[in-house]
């Protein structure tokens, strides 16, 4: 078992099996020792949950969960393109697409339910570039999404 699969474990997470696209896309591209990943949404065991609209339905704590399951997500796709997580360099970007109400100007708050369990799995090679961004709606009526860029060795 990989150091990084372990703190998985010590943190009670199991990375799912990652799910296939809904469209006509791949859900990771590897271009030299950068991956692409994909806009994650949050899919647990039970399917899609956390659907909503941030500052109409849904709060900011809810939100932060969403951004994390996304985050576990990103991780799975990132094991399936790479094999072994320790080959994970540093986690470069994230991209994090956020439904809001008009008026929701949190959306950095969301999105760090994403940043901070990144940090918390890989530590410092976990600290990241980002943007959160606040979109009318997401695929499926979900609260975030969230796309990644890693470097791998």
């Amino acid at each position: 078992m990989s150091s990084i699969e372990a703190r998985l474990t010590d943190l009670g997470v199991t990375l799912p099996t990652p799910a296939a696209p809904a469209a006509n896309y791949v859900p990771f591209v590897r271009s030299g020792s950068l991956l692409f990943v994909s806009g994650q949404i949050p899919v647990g065991p039970s399917g899609i949950q956390f659907v909503g609209k941030l500052g109409l339905d849904t709060d900011v704590e809810t939100g932060r969960a969403a951004a994390k399951l996304c985050a576990i997500n990103l991780i799975a796709q990132v094991r399936a393109a790479i094999g072994d997580l320790d080959g994970l360099v540093r986690v470069v970007k994230l991209t994090g697409f956020v439904n809001s109400a008009a008026d929701f100007g949190d959306q950095p708050k969301v999105v760090n339910g994403a940043s901070d369990f990144l940090v918390e799995v890989f530590g410092d090679k976990g600290r990241h570039a980002r943007s959160a961004v606040g979109v009318a709606g997401l695929p499926f009526g979900v609260a975030v999404e969230i796309e990644g860029i890693f470097e791998v060795a």
